[in-house]
């Protein structure tokens, strides 16, 4: 009895530490594979794997953004789930949408909805998916014509919303 409740005792230590890991090492090590967390108002979490991710509709459209010096970048095929169709009815004003480094970026539910410049959260970049891909998961506004200016979208750095190794979408 003793040393199963020091089992007990052992594994509750294991399972806190592995909760309370940063976001980047569960990712790493997930057996399940590339994952990112969604955390609802209510706080309320689910991680989305890749594989299911792939599973909801795709959207591969070719795309590239301006900088706040006015320079475009990052000009590729993206492959991904539009944000729109993965919150579905979820109720929120912002999205905040968390990097791997810290950085962290709101974009409000207007954007995110916005049908002439559909944002997608990428998995894949010229056919290379994540984890292989060194981006991570990354945010793309994917006009029709795929290049998103700073002054057509209405941004001091259009880019600002393209953020890449996503890990968390916390909804507001």
């Amino acid at each position: 009895m003793r040393n199963v409740r020091r089992g007990m005792l052992v594994g509750l230590i294991l399972l806190t530490a592995a909760a309370t890991a940063p976001l980047v090492v569960r990712w790493a090590l997930s057996p399940r594979g590339p994952a990112i967390e969604v955390v609802l108002p209510s706080g309320a979490t689910r991680t989305m794997t890749l594989a299911e991710l792939r599973r909801l509709p795709v959207t591969t459209r070719s795309g590239e953004y301006q900088n706040q010096f006015g320079n475009w970048r990052d000009a590729g095929t993206y492959t991904g789930v539009r944000l729109a169709d993965l919150l579905g009815d979820a109720e929120y004003e912002t999205l905040e949408v968390v990097a791997a480094d810290g950085y962290r970026a709101p974009i409000e539910r207007r954007r995110i909805e916005n049908p002439e410049y559909p944002m997608i959260l990428a998995y894949a970049y010229d056919g290379v998916e994540v984890p292989n891909w060194e981006d991570g998961f990354r945010i793309a506004v994917l006009p029709e014509d795929g290049r998103v200016s700073n002054e057509e979208y209405d941004a001091i750095s259009a880019g600002s919303y393209w953020v890449k190794n996503v890990v968390r979408l916390t909804l507001r």
